[in-house]
């Protein structure tokens, strides 16, 4: 069993063949496919491939599973003795996606 280690949306995911997992939003419709071309680094079992930085001719296919907003950050300004109190929400999007193949070359 083999594993890539992508990046995206400015963060590293290790991934495999079949997994899940949230990313940040990516631009693409419920049900389509997205392909990532920055693979750092892809292991099949038997050899390791690094890219310096990224691996030429590399690609990491997968599925855009939906896109939603994730769980409510809340955000407290305060300020000592000035009656100053701000409270402030904040949802992140994310798009979850299934990986469907990991091709180097």
């Amino acid at each position: 069993m083999g594993f890539a280690i992508i990046k995206t949306g400015g963060k590293q995911y290790k991934i495999a063949e079949g997994d899940v997992l949230k990313v940040e939003k990516l631009p693409v419709d419920d049900g389509k496919t997205v392909t990532f071309d920055e693979v750092l680094l892809i292991d099949d079992g038997q050899k390791t491939i690094v890219g310096t930085p990224v691996i030429t001719g590399a690609k990491v296919t997968a599925e855009v599973v939906k896109t939603a907003k994730g769980k409510k950050i809340s955000v407290l300004k305060y300020k000592n003795k000035t009656r100053y109190r701000k409270l402030l929400g904040h949802r992140q999007w994310h798009s979850q996606i299934k990986v469907k193949a990991i091709a180097n070359k």
